[in-house]
Formats: structure tokens, C-alpha cells, sequence
């Protein structure tokens, strides 16, 4: 873990993707589901995952949408990415997400699926196995 932005301590699975977000063109407010067909997670809903990705794209509203998909719990547990940005970080805090900025290296080495423990107090992600 290179860097805490927003603290906390939550336990599920990991739902990647290799393309950065645009929160206020791409996830439905309601239902978390990402309604942008040009994106890999298309039709997924990003609700109770902890979700990996390079990076947040497009406007600062975007920060609203984050906090408002956590007012309409559909938010994930948490986020984690390779680059801070102004926008995730921001819509993060303001919806008590917790954020956390991981090398190129560690973002490599988890998949979809997997379980893992994030406990930013620790600063740890672990596998769970």
C-alpha cells in the first residue's frame, strides 16, 4: 500500500477492471451498475465490491455521484487504485469510502474474485485464501 486517502477497515471481493472510471458518465446512481457499453465492467454493478482500478476520469461532479451511490447503497466497500485523483479521492471522503493508492506491481497480482482483508490502520491487503 503506497498511500491512504481515506481510512478503514473492510473484508470482500475484488472487482477489477484495467479501465479508469468516469463516476459521473458511466455508474448509475441507484444501482451501481455501469451503464457505459464502451467500458469492460458493462452491466456490472461495482455495489458491495471492493473495486480496483487505474484511476478516476472526467468531470469533479463525479464526486457527487460517488457519494450519492453510497446514499443509495450501491456503493463498493472500498477502492482501490494506481493513481490518485482529484474526483475519486474527494467523492471517497465525502462518503466515507475507504481509498487506497497501490503500485503497478500490486495491482497486478489480484483478479476479480479473489477475497481479500483491507485494513488501511494496518496498512495491509491480505488474500484471503
Amino acid at each position: 500500500m503506497k498511500k491512504i486517502l481515506v481510512g478503514g477497515s473492510v473484508k470482500g471481493s475484488i472487482l477489477k477492471t484495467e479501465m479508469p472510471i468516469n463516476f459521473l458518465g458511466t455508474v448509475e446512481k441507484k444501482t451501481g451498475v455501469i451503464s457505459d457499453k464502451n467500458h469492460e465492467l458493462f452491466k456490472i454493478s461495482i455495489r458491495g465490491s471492493i473495486l480496483l482500478f487505474p484511476s478516476g476520469i472526467g468531470s469533479s461532479v463525479g464526486a457527487y455521484t460517488i457519494y450519492s451511490i453510497k446514499s443509495n447503497n450501491s456503493a463498493p466497500l472500498a477502492m482501490i487504485c494506481k493513481k490518485a485523483d482529484l474526483t475519486v479521492a474527494t467523492g471517497c471522503a465525502l462518503a466515507n469510502i475507504p481509498l487506497v493508492i497501490i503500485s503497478e506491481e500490486e495491482f497486478s497480482s489480484y483478479k476479480t474474485g479473489e477475497e481479500v482483508s483491507l485494513d488501511t490502520r494496518a496498512k495491509k491487503i491480505i488474500k484471503i485464501i
